[in-house]
C-alpha cells in the first residue's frame, strides 16, 4: 500500500477524523470522499471495504475547522446536508448506528447524531458573507428606483430549500421580475422537503415582507379552478363576476375588499392569474391607465372605462407595421397593465397574429424552461439545433395534464408548440406526392390530435 504499513495505517485512523453526511433527500448516512464540480458532496457507503477512499482529516481543532470552512463553502445546498465528524476507527460501526436510528429513531440514536454532529452555523454565515460580497456586484448595476429589493435582501438560504439559487434564477431570466416586485413570469420547478417527504411542483415565485420587514418567499402553486364560490377579502362573486373572470380573466369592475387584519376598505380590481388559477387583486390606486395607445390618444371618458376595471373596444391603432386595428382592452391586476383581450372562437386573430409577428423583445437567448418545464441536457441541445423535442407532464390553467412538441424559431425569436411532431409531418408531406397521399398521411395525425383536448384559456391577453 505505497510503503505504508498496518502500524502507520493505524496510527492515521486514530490522529484523523472522517466526515459523514446525511443527505436528507435520500435519508442516507455515507462517507465523505471529496466534493464534485457541481458543489454536490462525493460519496461512498461507510463501509468497511471503503475504508481506504474516506476522506481523512488531522484531528486538530484549527485543520479540521480550516478544512470545513473551505469544503461548506463550496457546496451549492447546504442546506440538504447534515454533517457529522467521527474518528476513523469507529467511523464503520458508528455509521451503521446512525442508519439505524434514521430508519428507526430512538432516544439514544438521537443523542449519538448529536454528539457528533458538525455545528454548520458559524460556517453558514460565513457562506453567507461570502455571497453577500459576490451579490453586491449585481446590486451596484440596480438602479435607484428602478428596483424594489436588492440581492442581498433575499434569503438565499431559503431559497436552497426550494433547489434553486441565485445562477440559476438568473439562467431562468426571472431574477430581474423578482427583484422589481412582481411574480415570476413563467412556472418555476422547485422542491419542498418535508424530511423523509419530498414534494415536487411547478409555481410562480414572488418576494414579500413579512410582519417583521423581512423578506420572504412567496409560492403562488397551480389550482385546478380560481375560487370563486367562497368570499375573497369580503367580496362575494355574482354570476356575472364569475363569467367575467373564466372568459377574459378580469372581472371587469372595482369592488370595495377589506383588509381583515387593518380593517382597511380597499377600493381594487380583481383577475385570475393564467398560469396558476389563483385570484389576483390589486387597489385601483395602482392602476396605470396610459394616455395613449398604439398611435390613440384616449380621451377622458375611454381612460375611465379602464380606470373602472372595464373592457374597452378601441378603434383606429396601428401596428409597428403602419396597419390600422380595432381591439379591445382590459387592465389586468395580475400584470399591472392594459392588455389586449382575443377570443377563442377567431375574433381579432389576424390582429392577434400581427401583433405576435411585432415582438418587440426576440429571444436574447435560448430559453431551458418551457410552461414551467425544465429541460434536460440532451433535449435542449436538440432545442437549440433547430429540433423538436417531445415534453410530457405539461399542465394547464386548469390542472390538467397535457404533452406535445416544441420547436425554436430563431427568425421570429420565438417558440413554437404543438400537438403533433412538426419533424415527422414535414417528412411525411413531399412535394411530389399526391393529394391522396398527403391526405392520408395527414388522417392519423387529425386522430391523435382529436384525442388530445388539453384545456384552453377562452380569452388571452397581451402586453400593450
Amino acid at each position: 500500500m505505497d510503503g505504508i504499513n498496518t502500524e502507520e495505517l493505524l496510527l492515521r485512523k486514530e490522529l484523523s477524523d472522517i466526515l459523514l453526511v446525511l443527505d436528507k433527500r435520500k435519508m442516507k448516512i455515507q462517507a465523505v470522499t471529496g466534493i464534485g464540480a457541481d458543489g454536490e458532496p462525493q460519496t461512498v457507503d461507510p463501509t468497511k471495504k471503503n475504508q481506504n477512499q474516506f476522506m481523512r482529516v488531522d484531528k486538530s481543532g484549527d485543520v479540521f475547522s480550516n478544512f470545513f470552512s473551505n469544503f461548506f463553502s463550496q457546496l451549492r445546498n447546504p442546506t440538504n446536508f447534515s454533517f457529522f465528524k467521527v474518528t476513523g476507527a469507529d467511523a464503520v460501526p458508528i455509521a451503521d448506528k446512525m442508519q439505524k436510528h434514521i430508519d428507526n429513531p430512538t432516544a439514544e440514536g438521537e443523542s449519538l447524531m448529536k454528539d457528533h454532529e458538525v455545528k454548520t452555523e458559524d460556517y453558514r454565515q460565513e457562506h453567507k458573507t461570502l455571497n453577500k460580497t459576490d451579490m453586491e456586484e449585481t446590486s451596484k448595476q440596480i438602479k435607484s428606483g428602478e428596483y424594489r429589493y436588492a440581492p442581498e435582501q433575499i434569503d438565499w438560504e431559503t431559497m436552497s430549500n426550494l433547489g434553486l439559487s441565485k445562477e440559476r434564477l438568473e439562467k431562468l431570466n426571472v431574477l430581474e421580475p423578482l427583484l422589481k416586485g412582481y411574480k415570476t413570469n413563467e412556472l418555476i420547478p422547485i422542491s419542498l422537503n418535508f424530511g423523509k417527504v419530498i414534494s415536487k411542483m411547478d409555481a410562480r415565485l414572488s418576494l414579500q415582507p413579512d410582519d417583521k420587514g423581512q423578506l420572504v418567499v412567496a409560492i403562488h402553486g397551480i389550482r385546478k379552478e380560481p375560487q370563486l364560490n367562497f368570499p375573497f377579502f369580503g367580496h362575494e362573486f355574482t354570476k356575472e363576476d364569475k363569467e367575467n373572470l373564466l372568459t377574459s380573466g378580469n372581472m371587469g369592475r372595482v369592488v370595495d375588499l377589506k383588509n381583515f387584519k387593518t380593517g382597511e376598505i380597499m377600493p381594487s380590481v380583481i383577475s385570475v392569474d393564467r398560469l396558476t388559477n389563483e385570484l389576483i387583486a390589486l387597489k385601483s390606486e395602482y392602476m396605470k391607465i396610459p394616455d395613449e395607445i398604439k398611435g390613440v390618444k384616449l380621451n377622458e371618458e375611454q381612460s375611465q372605462t379602464l380606470k373602472e376595471g372595464k373592457p374597452l373596444y378601441l378603434e383606429g391603432m396601428i401596428s409597428k407595421k403602419g396597419e390600422p386595428f380595432n381591439a379591445t382592452l382590459q387592465f389586468n391586476a395580475d400584470k399591472r397593465y392594459v392588455e389586449f383581450l382575443f377570443d377563442s372562437n377567431g375574433t381579432d386573430q389576424k390582429v392577434k397574429n400581427n401583433l405576435q409577428h411585432e415582438n418587440e423583445n426576440p429571444l436574447k437567448e435560448i430559453p431551458r424552461v418551457f410552461r414551467g418545464k425544465e429541460l434536460s441536457d440532451e433535449q435542449y441541445h436538440q432545442f437549440k439545433e433547430g429540433q423538436s423535442v417531445y415534453l410530457t407532464g405539461l399542465v394547464d390553467r386548469k390542472g390538467v395534464e397535457y404533452e406535445g412538441f416544441i420547436t425554436l424559431d430563431k427568425e421570429k425569436g420565438r417558440v413554437d408548440f404543438s400537438f403533433q411532431n412538426p419533424d415527422k409531418y414535414a417528412k411525411e408531406i413531399k412535394p411530389d406526392t399526391s393529394k391522396k397521399e398527403v391526405k392520408e398521411s395527414l388522417k392519423p395525425q387529425k386522430e391523435k390530435k382529436q384525442e388530445v383536448k388539453p384545456a384552453q384559456p377562452k380569452s388571452k391577453g397581451r402586453k400593450i
